[in-house]
């Protein structure tokens, strides 16, 4: 075989071993992640099938997957969900929306920033749980308060970011920008708002966490549809199995939405070159 037929076959023998030996790295960081979970369930169902563990207490994984499939063929398991997604969606975006906007204020203003900011930090150290009563209080039992309580919830992470995010604005593009004669307006859409993308993609992560944690409460006072009415009716009709269906499919989606917003924000942030650890 001539030399340059040997280049040609390492050269692509090199990606594919490159793309072999990261799909061996996967499947056993998988395998490694999944042996205590798996363990876990082992020894979960065994005591539970041995009559060791209180049923009513603490369902086996058999009886939980049992009414998982149930409430799953039955439709009322998608049904709920899609109240909940509903929900959430929408108190985060009334949350976001309105973290931006007074972010940016408080933000790029010292004077608004005097004036406003004292007053978030004390509703900030407020408890979602504390306001949830209040919020019912105001608002009623209907959709009106559950969407408050998760904009509420999804509020503050976003605004302490993009505050954060535009104040921590390197003062010499600042400088950069009065030599070229940048407008405020300029100054702001050209220079400043651009740089905070990655502070306030950090924090938008994090207001979709916590307004998903704040749909639980919102669900769980009182609400007539989603999960978290799911998991109410099922305790007051004695049904752990379906309470344990709801933390797991609250926990999934969490995640599922925490995993899509990380891709996204990778994407969009592609020109960084930032450390990302060993």
């Amino acid at each position: 075989m001539s030399q340059q037929a040997q280049a040609v076959r390492a050269g692509v023998a090199g990606p594919n071993k490159r793309v072999a030996n990261g799909r061996s790295r996967a499947w056993i960081h998988f395998t490694t992640a999944a042996l205590l979970p798996a363990v876990i369930l082992v020894v979960w169902q065994w005591f539970g099938a041995a009559g060791r563990i209180n049923p009513l207490l603490l369902p086996s994984p058999a009886a939980i997957a049992e009414a998982f499939g149930r409430l799953t063929v039955s439709g009322e398991l998608p049904k709920q969900l899609g109240y909940s997604i509903l929900r959430a969606s929408i108190g985060v975006l009334y949350g976001a929306g309105a973290a931006l906007l007074l972010g940016a204020l408080v933000g790029f203003s010292r004077t608004v920033r005097k004036i406003l900011d004292p007053s978030m930090q004390l509703l900030r150290l407020t408890p979602s749980l504390a306001t949830a009563p209040l919020i019912i209080l105001w608002f009623g039992f209907g959709e009106t308060s559950k969407i408050v309580i998760i904009a509420f919830g999804a509020f503050f992470p976003l605004y302490m970011s993009t505050v954060e995010s535009i104040r921590s604005v390197d003062n010499k593009l600042v400088e950069v920008a009065r030599v070229l004669s940048f407008g405020r307006g300029k100054r702001l859409t050209r220079l400043v708002l651009p740089a905070s993308v990655p502070g306030i993609l950090s924090g938008l992560r994090l207001s979709i966490a916590y307004g998903w944690l704040a749909l639980v409460v919102a669900e769980l006072l009182g609400s007539q549809t989603g999960i978290g009415f799911l998991m109410s009716h099922a305790q007051t009709n004695s049904q752990p199995e379906v309470i344990f269906v709801g933390v797991i499919v609250f926990a999934v989606i969490g995640k599922l939405i925490d995993a899509l917003v990380v891709t996204i924000e990778r994407r969009l942030l592609r020109w960084r070159d930032s450390f990302g650890g060993n």
